[in-house]
């Protein structure tokens, strides 16, 4: 069974924001409240922070998925819904953060370092925040988002200033283990280390750490032994020691052959460039300073081949150091050695002036719509798609179950322009409109919806311009209905007028009653007029 993992692939996903509620304020007297639903909450936030206790990606290797909790419904009486909870992933100092493609999205370096790694998605609006002086009780509420889901590659690179490389057996679990309180597995065959070691070590005022990661063999970068897997742990260090047999038994090997050796594999190795450490540069392993120590000179024939090797080390330019990690010969002088290159790398990190990137400003166009339709063909028939932050939002917080959430939708996209630019793509009623993406909301585009529901005199929940779809008048049928009532009355008007020419004047009776007394002598005559 695993017990360190340094690669997985994680599955997160924030919170679903809560739905916005729809009530009205209901007390004793007073029967016009007003709308009082209250808006919901928040989703929560995915937030991968650095944690000093954790070293490895295990947990993650085991569940890969990660949801944060949602986020609670509106309610009445204006109370809003609770927001999710935060879900906070801890994660060893030194962890990348990548997408599928490879791009790095965050390095996090330090405790407390942290990385939003899925946003939540925001609260729907209760009918109270939809209130306007026009639309006094809204009938419907917004609904709550989903989420940000993403599938993020999470990378461990050892925070260790030296390295140790070399052939497997060669001693650097031994050496790891003589000069630190580390205590990796030890033992008699190849490839006992299996995972990176870390130590500290103590020399003089110097505190540094070494990490001791699997051996190479030829081969290692076409996927010989294990490969290149865990050279990712030597990226961030300083310098690198290669430790070299001088007691082994092959005789098809020797110190200057593994180091050729060595040298090579390393030279074959692509370092992530597509990350600056804190100087903005990223220097290949092969030209970083190394230090050459030669192991088990304990034995008879390690000293020996340490001396006979020593002299064409030295003519290269190497730094070369004979010691025994069983008797801990030479092990303080090594310790010293790797004390000074560490100094000198953080001595030239402090001395260099930081490098801050200049802040890029992108102002908004002035003509800038904040959407883009773009006209497609399916079927033969034409298709316009319209997507943008804005639109695609909208359409996912409307219940599509409410006819007045529905035209509240559609005054906000005829507020943004969508309508009118339509018209100048050319698209015709009855067309195909997309909102979004592979899988957006289709809709029947009808122009005949007009702006201005909340002038509508209709019951809440309710618009006079989506029910009854089938029975609705069309633009050019409306304007003929105008034409026809503005001639009837011309006429009317012009019939009056040629009657108070013509002296002729109506009355009606119970007007002309009204208006003359009534008299006996009128009642004898029989005048009923």
């Amino acid at each position: 069974m695993a017990t360190f993992v340094d690669r997985v692939v994680l599955h997160v996903s924030g919170g679903t924001g809560g739905h916005g509620c729809v009530s009205v304020k209901r007390e004793k007297f007073k029967p016009l409240g007003g709308p009082d639903g209250g808006n919901g909450g928040n989703g929560g936030d995915v937030i991968l922070r650095v944690d000093g206790q954790t070293t490895t990606l295990l947990d993650y290797h085991h569940a890969p998925h990660r949801h944060a909790t949602n986020g609670g419904p509106g309610m009445g009486d204006w109370r809003g819904g609770k927001n999710g909870e935060t879900l906070v992933l801890p994660v060893p100092d030194g962890t990348v953060v990548k997408a599928k493609d490879g791009t790095v999205l965050a390095d996090l370096v330090g405790v407390g370092a942290e990385y939003l790694a899925a946003a939540g998605g925001i609260g729907g609006l209760g009918n109270a925040a939809l209130s306007s002086q026009k639309r006094k009780a809204p009938g419907f509420a917004l609904l709550g988002i989903e989420g940000e889901s993403r599938d993020i590659v999470l990378e461990l690179k050892s925070i260790a200033d030296i390295a140790l490389v070399g052939f497997p057996s060669a001693g650097k679990s031994s050496l790891i283990a003589a000069m630190s309180a580390a205590r990796p597995k030890i033992a008699d065959y190849p490839f006992t280390t299996l995972v990176p070691n870390l130590g500290v070590v103590q020399a003089g005022d110097v505190r540094f750490t070494i990490a001791d990661v699997p051996g190479l063999i030829e081969g290692a970068s076409e996927g010989r032994g294990l490969g290149h897997n865990f050279l990712r742990h030597v990226e961030r260090c300083a310098a690198l020691v290669h430790v070299l047999d001088c007691g082994t038994l092959e005789s098809d090997r020797d110190p200057l052959s593994d180091l050729a050796i060595i040298e090579n594999e390393l030279e074959k190795y692509a370092v992530d460039m597509s990350y600056a450490g804190t100087d903005g540069e990223v220097v290949p392993l092969n030209e970083r300073p190394k230090l050459v120590v030669l192991n088990k000179v304990d034995l008879p024939d390690g000293r020996d081949m340490a001396e006979f090797v020593r002299p064409d080390l030295e003519a290269r330019g190497y730094r070369v150091f004979e010691v025994s990690a069983t008797s801990h010969e030479g092990l303080r002088a090594l310790s010293f050695a790797m004390a000074e290159i560490v100094q000198a790398a953080r001595d030239a990190v402090k001395a260099a002036p930081p490098k801050v990137a200049a802040p890029v400003l992108r102002p908004r166009a002035v003509n800038e719509t904040g959407f883009t339709i773009r006209r497609e063909e399916k079927n033969l028939e034409p298709l316009f798609r319209v997507q943008g932050e804005k639109p695609e939002r909208w359409v996912k917080q409307t219940d599509f179950n409410n006819e007045e959430a529905i035209g509240y939708l559609a005054d906000r996209l005829a507020k943004l322009g969508i309508e009118t630019e339509l018209y100048k793509m050319g698209a015709k009623p009855g067309d195909t409109v997309v909102i979004g993406g592979e899988d957006g909301v289709v809709f029947d585009w009808e122009p005949t919806i007009m702006a201005g529901a909340e002038l509508l005199a209709t019951p809440r929940g309710t618009d006079i311009r989506i029910a009854d779809i089938g029975e609705r008048p069309t633009r050019s049928q409306k304007r003929e209905e105008q034409i026809e009532r503005r001639e009837a009355k011309a006429a009317a008007r012009a019939e009056l007028e040629a009657e108070r020419k013509a002296g002729i004047w109506t009355e009606s009776v119970s007007r002309r009653r009204a208006a003359r007394p009534v008299t006996e002598n009128s009642l004898e005559d029989g005048d009923d007029s």
